[in-house]
């Protein structure tokens, strides 16, 4: 709750929000989110979306690339995103860089990702507004293996290799971070190889996180389970005598999580009720909160209430604004009125920019389209937001 000493930031704040947007961009994002307010049509668009780019339809990367992928993506390439970065710093914002691509499933398409990554980290050493960037254990193994190893079950000799495998590429990463002074935020995935992630998380954070925060886990708040298991990780944390990294998320395979549970007969790990999940995810901030010079932690969220509360958290205890261990994040092309009006305020603020090829993040596109339709007033708030704009500047 913000107290009377603490002034609440003004999220509606819309000339700070979209100051750098021009109308042209403004308009684009306008029609983007009154699209997205359908979820029929965003079904039908994603589907045939990932037809066409199966059938390699010439005109459809042209089409995506002047729409969804200018209005959510850095850049078709590392190199590419640098005016993205450039941007996002001159309002003093943070990048977070994620090569996005998903779903794939060779040892080629493993050590690809493994070297765009590694590129990642040196790209980040010499920019200091790239703190962070982004892994995902599926990049580096398959479902297979993660499940498997979830289960406690002996590892064939071929899946045995490909763990020692996948452990080798994300240490390899975790070690090129820590020597480059950049973090490595290590994503959260499906509940059925989520334990399997946690490890590897863990093994990582015990091995360069002892002066510093290099790697962080994930933990979704949609989940009944994560908020006890916040609290196991920082007492393991204090055992191992190594700092806790937290990104602190709601959550992001909601639908699919409660369609498996159904389909295979157990209970759903999921929150009965979004007040649930918004119940854990402050306590979450709370306790990370009280444990702030032990546990370096990421509010990624587009709930306002929730930056709010850290917001007033900080100023309440005179926290320095701009303390390595507390960050705000959300995703690129979203939520621009907390991003940088947080930013103005003082606060680390951060975006969280995805890259790749338009193939290669079409799939991450659809999974944040359909999360976001499925989330109630999300998608009309932005809508809401950009039209103000729009109004304001009458254009």
């Amino acid at each position: 709750m913000v107290t009377k000493q603490n002034k609440a930031i003004d999220f509606s704040d819309s000339l700070i929000a979209f100051k750098g947007q021009s109308d042209k961009e403004l308009k684009r994002a306008a029609f983007l989110f009154r699209l997205m307010n359908y979820q029929w049509l965003v079904n039908i668009s994603t589907t045939l979306g990932l037809w066409a780019l199966k059938l390699r339809l010439p005109f459809v990367k042209k089409i995506m690339g002047a729409t969804i992928v200018k209005q959510f993506i850095g850049g078709l390439s590392l190199s590419n995103c640098a005016p993205t970065i450039t941007k996002l710093q001159s309002a003093n914002v943070l990048t977070i860089l994620d090569y996005g691509a998903e779903g794939k499933g060779t040892e080629a398409d493993f050590i690809k990702t493994k070297e765009e990554n590694i590129a990642a980290v040196h790209f980040a050493k010499v920019n200091d507004t790239i703190p962070i960037i982004t892994a995902k254990i599926s990049g580096f193994g398959s479902h297979e293996l993660l499940e498997t190893f979830q289960k406690g079950v002996p590892l064939s000799a071929k899946l045995q290799m490909e763990y020692n495998a996948l452990l080798e590429k994300i240490d390899t990463i975790c070690l090129a971070a820590y020597k480059d002074e950049v973090s490595v935020f290590i994503d959260a995935e499906e509940s059925w190889i989520q334990t399997a992630i946690d490890h590897i998380a863990t093994l990582m954070m015990q091995r360069y996180n002892k002066e510093k925060i290099t790697v962080y886990n994930t933990f979704q708040m949609y989940r009944k389970d994560r908020y006890a298991y916040l609290e196991e990780a920082y007492e393991d944390a204090k055992k191992g005598n190594y700092l806790l990294g937290a990104k602190l998320v709601r959550g992001a395979y909601m639908e699919k999580e409660r369609n498996r549970a159904q389909k295979m007969g157990y209970p759903s790990p999921i929150q009965d009720s979004k007040a649930a999940t918004d119940t854990d995810f402050n306590k979450a901030l709370k306790f990370c909160f009280d444990q702030y010079e032990k546990i370096g932690f990421c509010n990624a969220t587009h709930n306002e209430q929730s930056c709010q509360l850290l917001a007033a958290l900080i100023s309440e205890h005179q926290v320095l604004k701009n303390h390595p261990h507390l960050l705000f994040c959300q995703l690129y092309g979203m939520s621009d009125n907390i991003t940088f009006n947080l930013s103005n305020a003082g606060y680390n603020a951060a975006k969280y920019v995805p890259y790749g090829p338009i193939e290669d993040v079409f799939p991450y596109l659809v999974r944040r389209a359909q999360e976001n339709t499925a989330v109630s007033g999300e998608i009309s708030r932005e809508y809401r937001m950009i039209l103000k704009e729009i109004t304001r500047r009458n254009c």
